[in-house]
């Protein structure tokens, strides 16, 4: 008897290209964006490695511009590969259950997650403008750093942006993302380990109303949760939300760390970055009750939020320790900030100081940081 995947990856692909071809597109696309593509993340990141010290045991980086529909289907065989294994074990439970009704709401579950899935990737495929994909599989696709062009081109013919310093900016920030997760041995394994954390437990049918009483009857944790992850926060186990409360902290500052990069290693390259910055930031402030809604319950507010926080830590720790003061968080994964360090960049201070750590002896935290909060560094 087939067994039934808890989703139907091809019904998501297909939801997630047809809702993304449904996005007009701008009416210039230019024809040499992927070759200029190719020369910029090469410049970008010589320019990463100079500015971060991170250099990529993968070797050189490579684009690919791609329209919405492309970035939403590939996105999908994405999510596809790194829930691989937690699937297996989904199809191997319940692999002998051939009960009539027990197969429909398997069967039905699956096509409802496609859809869910799918909608949600062909909604975001008009707001992404470039993506370091690290979860993809050993194929063809693996390791890329993707352009979406139609975005890209449309945010240039809208503000007056100056295409070349553009572009640089952007390819900058996607290359520092390849160049953290391929330049620090453990980081991708560590993002992994969370992950099984999240999807490879066990959750019984009791767990999930628990959780859902427990939303209805604390609306103020409830709101907090949907505030930093989504609704999948709120029907999270203890044990999930603590995973999911590591990889916060961690893309926290992994975001910050580009924005900081993106902003700082073009230099005189790109006079144009502080513009691109504020109007960026203002584009992303500036959306409907709707769609904040949508942004909230699927866990992009989260990741909005995680840019200007991340962002602030790392602010605030170079105001200390100088500008490469976040090389103590590539030493292991119990350097990686807490979400709460990240709100509060003086608790990570004073717990890297306390410790001494001896490769980074130039990273000193001084008493006025450890017995006072209040001076503006937290």
């Amino acid at each position: 008897m087939t067994a039934i995947e808890p989703v139907d990856w091809d019904l998501a692909a297909r939801t997630a290209g047809r809702l993304a071809r449904r996005h007009p597109l701008p009416a210039r696309v230019d024809s040499g964006l992927g070759k200029q593509f190719s020369r910029l993340v090469s410049t970008a990141e010589a320019l990463v490695a100079d500015s971060t010290g991170l250099v990529s045991a993968e070797g050189p980086a490579t684009a690919q511009v791609v329209d919405r529909a492309t970035w939403a289907r590939r996105n999908v065989v994405s999510f596809r590969g790194v829930l691989a294994p937690f699937t297996a074990q989904h199809i191997e439970k319940y692999a002998d259950d051939s009960g009539r009704f027990a197969r429909l709401s398997l069967a039905t579950g699956s096509k409802v997650t496609a859809l869910e899935l799918g909608t949600m990737l062909g909604w975001m495929s008009s707001r992404v403008i470039g993506q370091y994909d690290m979860l993809m599989g050993n194929d063809s696709d693996s390791d890329q750093v993707y352009i979406v062009g139609p975005n890209l081109i449309g945010l240039e013919d809208r503000y007056g942006f100056p295409a070349e310093e553009f572009r640089l900016w952007i390819a900058i920030h996607e290359v520092t993302h390849r160049a953290e997760f391929t330049g620090v041995p453990w980081l991708r394994s560590f993002f992994f380990e969370q992950l099984t954390q999240v999807f490879g437990g066990e959750r019984e049918s009791g767990d999930v109303l628990a959780a859902m009483r427990s939303a209805l009857t604390n609306r103020v944790e409830t709101r907090r949760r949907i505030t930093e992850g989504g609704l999948a926060a709120v029907l999270a186990t203890e044990t999930q939300r603590a995973a999911l409360s590591r990889i916060a902290g961690m893309m926290s500052l992994l975001e910050g760390h580009g924005d900081t990069v993106m902003n700082r290693a073009g230099g005189d390259l790109i006079p144009s970055a502080s513009r691109f910055e504020r109007v960026l930031g203002e584009r992303r402030r500036r959306v409907n009750p709707i769609q904040r809604l949508i942004y909230r319950l699927i866990g992009f507010e989260a990741k909005l939020n995680q840019y200007s926080a991340g962002t602030g830590f790392i602010g605030a720790i170079e105001a200390v320790g100088g500008p490469r003061a976040i090389d103590r968080c590539w030493d292991g994964p119990d350097c990686l900030p807490s979400i709460e360090e990240i709100a509060e960049p003086a608790r990570w201070l004073c717990r890297m100081g306390t410790e001494r750590a001896a490769a980074h002896p130039d990273v000193t935290v001084p008493v006025a940081v450890c017995t006072t909060r209040s001076n503006g560094v937290g």
